[in-house]
């Protein structure tokens, strides 16, 4: 199932961005069986997003760092569910979940839909990076961090 919304969700979003080549190749590298079974057992914990009616719309992974730090590694709705709400919904059940006080994330730069989302739930950019992926490709990513509110 994460394979299968993995190629939609990044067919549809990521060609614009980063190019179709990058794109294949970052579905090899991240969503083949082996690198979701070595996810797995490096203590990611993947979420699918069904929807009663429509069925599987997006996943998520989430990986704890320390108590009540977290990192979200992947978080995608397919593009046709984009921008109704689901994405807040499914971040403020997250943080219900988990009782997080930060996380972190990396996003692309050229990435802006999902920037404006991530400051919408009140991420900030803490950095700029870029990571060497192999095969000539390097993520151009902004690491943003969300950190509860204290009243």
């Amino acid at each position: 199932m994460i394979q299968k919304l993995a190629h939609s969700i990044w067919h549809a979003h990521y060609i614009p961005i980063i190019g179709a080549k990058q794109v294949s190749y970052m579905l090899n590298a991240f969503y083949s069986t082996a690198a979701l079974k070595k996810q797995f057992s490096t203590h990611h914990v993947f979420y699918i997003l069904e929807h009663p009616l429509h069925g599987a719309l997006g996943f998520l992974s989430v990986e704890m760092l320390t108590e009540g730090s977290y990192k979200i590694h992947k978080f995608y709705i397919e593009t046709a569910y984009a921008n109704l709400g689901i994405g807040t919904h499914v971040f403020t059940l997250l943080n219900t979940l988990l009782h997080a006080k930060e996380f972190t994330l990396t996003v692309n730069r050229q990435n802006y839909r999902s920037i404006n989302f991530y400051f919408k739930l009140g991420f900030k950019i803490t950095s700029v990076a870029d990571f060497d992926i192999g095969n000539g490709f390097v993520m151009n990513d902004f690491i943003m961090k969300w950190t509860l509110k204290h009243n």
